[in-house]
């Protein structure tokens, strides 16, 4: 079973055991975090929220808060000026460990996988 979820503004497609990074949530590492924003629920029985499915939830826990790699930017011309500048975006970086369909079918994370090792207690 796999969902579609929206996290600050963005879609992502996620299934049990995914990791992904988001936009900066205010999370701790290690907080588990309850995501009702989903806006389909896709498998053997397919669900089409309007605009969110009913009941339906993914739990994910914050594995890491970090900054993305530097973009710069370079302005020039000839004769006037340059500038150089540079941007690094911070991110959340999310396990998923759980999707709950809201009418009882659960699709949790396999406990042998390598991200489970890794992250989960």
């Amino acid at each position: 079973m796999y969902g579609v979820i929206e996290v600050a503004g963005h879609q992502y497609k996620v299934q049990a055991g995914d990791l992904i990074d988001v936009e900066k949530l205010s999370n701790k590492e290690g907080e588990l975090i309850d995501i009702d924003k989903v806006l389909f629920i896709g498998g053997e029985n397919p669900q089409l929220g309007l605009p969110l499915v009913e009941g339906a939830v993914v739990k994910a826990k914050v594995v890491r808060q970090a900054k993305g790699r530097k973009v710069l930017v370079f302005k020039r011309k000839p004769g006037m000026y340059q500038k150089k500048q540079g941007h690094r975006q911070e991110y959340t970086g999310l396990l998923i460990t759980e999707i709950n369909d809201g009418k009882g079918q659960v699709s949790q994370i396999d406990n042998d996988s390598k991200a489970a090792k890794k992250h989960l207690d």
